[in-house]
């Protein structure tokens, strides 16, 4: 499927594409060269009305590399029960109408807990005990290799730890560093683990998302629209935005979201950034507690519960005008949310940028359906998926000031002077200030 009969064509939308690199052209030229485009465009971006971040598996290998350590694996291994095949095959015809290709544990998982309902449905109370029972391990095994790389990040070498928060810390200010008189960055995510809360822990960013509670927070079906705000000193009765505050939604749950199985209620549990699987706060039996999706809940009213709730915000953070969103690590692979993706760009004024590693059959798939050109900019390649080039050299400068702009403009203002003497006197002021130089 050629991308140019959809009007994809490279260069269409950056004349700096049509400009060859020349024979023996060093990368840092090259990487200078496409920083004066893609640094202001992500810049301007990065100010849409409402700014969201998609981040899929790929985000959390790709800090696994910065830290030298194995990531998760997302495939597919049969439970060790006779209806091994009769999975695979309902997981593989899954996976495909998904367009997802070859099946992975979430495929395996949800064909498992149709192969339980069936069992139950007929009485063979033996064999769901046995399935059931697989299943557990099989999800508990899953558990462990995503405690185990945040483990791993958590205790790598302290080269390693410093490039990896380093670069994680950098990622998430860039997209959160936003003025607070705009509305907050929404962070969606398919990942189980927690990279994230702990990049904005470290960072000092304050999250928000459906958990109320102090001890055990609950998952709440209010859209209220929380937020903080402070009172300047000497200023009584005009509360003011917080900066650093950002919206998180975890669209296929966490590894540390429970079902309390008393009250039935959506809760988080306390497990630490990359505790053992033997901590006291994973259960057993995670099929009926561990809120990963999907859900393994019986009950027809809960089955969707908290996930259509998770779905809905981001339907709605979305498919509005003058809504951007950056994608990062997600591979196109489920129709639920490529549904989602595509009513947004029905909306004219809405934009799409697209980090990826390489333009695979499924990603050529969704741009060909979408057909939109002009609102969606790509970013595909081994350099462009890389955490940290785009950290150093493509994402705005993750902090809320305004010194960039006011050299900007005073040199606009003054003698005329090449675009390149701009942009280098711009770093050099900015990183002065980072540095501590600037008086």
């Amino acid at each position: 499927m050629e991308l140019k009969a959809h009007g994809y064509v490279v260069g269409s939308n950056s004349e700096w594409f049509d400009e060859l690199p020349a024979d023996g052209e060093e990368l840092d030229n090259l990487i200078k060269r496409a920083r004066r485009h893609i640094e202001p465009w992500l810049s301007a971006v990065f100010q849409a009305e409402h700014l969201n971040l998609l981040i899929g598996s790929g985000f959390s290998v790709a800090l696994a590399e910065l830290a030298n350590v194995a990531g998760t694996g997302m495939g597919f291994e049969d439970l060790g029960t006779k209806f091994d095949e009769k999975i695979r095959s309902h997981a593989a015809r899954a996976a495909a109408s998904m367009g997802r290709g070859n099946p992975n544990i979430e495929d395996q998982i949800r064909s498992t807990l149709v192969l339980i309902e069936a069992l139950d449905l007929v009485g063979k109370e033996e064999n769901k005990a046995k399935v059931k029972g697989a299943l557990d391990t099989r999800i508990k095994a899953f558990l462990r290799a995503v405690l185990d790389t945040e483990e791993g990040i958590a205790n790598a070498e302290d080269n390693h730890w410093k490039n990896t928060v380093s670069v994680l810390q950098s990622f998430l200010l860039s997209f959160a560093s936003r003025s607070s008189s705009r509305e907050r960055l929404h962070v969606f995510t398919t990942n189980y683990d927690r990279l994230v809360e702990y990049g904005c822990d470290l960072a000092g960013l304050r999250t928000i998302d459906r958990f109320v509670g102090a001890l055990e927070p609950v998952f709440r079906s209010s859209r209220l629209d929380v937020d903080y705000h402070y009172n300047p000193p000497g200023i009584r009765g005009e509360p003011r935005f917080m900066e650093g505050v950002l919206r998180l939604s975890k669209l296929h749950g966490s590894l540390d979201w429970h079902q309390d199985q008393r009250t039935r209620r959506i809760v988080r549990r306390g497990i630490p950034f990359g505790a053992g699987v033997d901590h006291p706060a994973v259960p057993d039996n995670p099929v009926d507690t561990v809120m990963i999706y999907p859900n393994a809940s019986k009950d027809v009213e809960t089955s969707a519960y908290p996930y259509a709730e998770l779905f809905r915000d981001f339907a709605a953070a979305l498919c509005r005008p003058n809504a951007a969103l950056v994608v990062y690590g997600y591979g196109f692979g489920d129709d639920h949310i490529n549904r989602i993706l595509a009513d947004m760009l029905a909306l004219p004024s809405t934009h799409l940028v697209i980090f990826a590693y390489s333009l695979d059959d499924r990603l050529k798939r969704f741009l060909a359906q979408v057909a939109r050109p002009a609102q969606i900019s790509l970013l595909i390649g081994r350099h462009f998926s890389t955490l940290r080039q785009i950290v150093e050299h493509y994402l705005p400068k993750p902090a809320i000031d305004q010194v960039t702009a006011r050299v900007a403009e005073l040199l606009k203002n003054r003698a005329p002077i090449r675009q390149d003497d701009a942009i280098a006197a711009a770093d050099e002021a900015a990183k002065a200030i980072h540095n501590g130089d600037a008086k």
